[in-house]
């Protein structure tokens, strides 16, 4: 879809399948789920790919298909209606980031020290874009990445990574150690390291 979206007239896709508080305001329910399969570019589209994969994977193997679907279009479903508190009823929301905010959050509270195809863990993944959208709202960042409705997204993944978690606080405790980890890595022990080399 989202590539007959950069292709064909973006209008029609905005008007018809995009989800906006307009949208939803003249009866186009079905933008709820649309919206979910446009991308606004192929950086927007490949990012999402590669972390569905990641988080979806995760979660599908721990918890099985049906209820990593679930989560992940209850997050999508449910985060854009949300994101109207934030965002003027005319703005177009569009893409699955959102949703997979949603399998992030879930994964962070069940398996938060599971090796990514990035190498990382994957708590440490989560918390941290987490951290970074966090950053970008209390910022002010603007532009055409909806940083709310990526907080809503995974503030919607809380619930069940508690549900289905045993250990979520000890997995929770694991993520912001794994976070607090690499930021004394990135901001301390690689600038020693450089600055020794040169």
């Amino acid at each position: 879809m989202s590539l007959a979206f950069w292709l064909v007239n973006p209008d029609f896709f905005i008007e018809y399948l995009a989800f906006s508080g307009d949208n939803l305001l003249n009866g186009k329910v079905w933008t709820l789920v649309t919206s979910l399969f446009i991308h606004g570019d192929i950086l927007h589209l490949a990012g999402n790919i590669l972390f569905l994969y990641i988080f979806g994977n995760t979660l599908e193997d721990e918890k099985g298909t049906a209820k990593a679907l679930g989560a992940f279009f209850i997050g999508g479903i449910v985060t854009f209606p949300l994101s109207l508190l934030f965002y003027n009823w005319g703005t177009p929301l569009i893409g699955a980031s959102a949703a997979i905010f949603t399998l992030a959050a879930i994964v962070m509270l069940i398996k938060p020290l599971k090796l990514s195809i990035v190498i990382l863990p994957q708590g440490l993944i989560a918390i941290l874009y987490f951290a970074y959208n966090a950053l970008a709202v209390y910022s002010g960042a603007e532009g055409n990445v909806a940083y709310v409705a990526h907080i809503i997204g995974f503030a919607i993944g809380v619930p069940f990574g508690l549900a289905w978690s045993k250990n979520w606080l000890k997995n929770l405790l694991i993520s912001i150690a794994l976070l607090i980890a690499y930021i004394i890595v990135v901001s301390i022990v690689i600038p020693i390291i450089l600055n020794a080399i040169t």
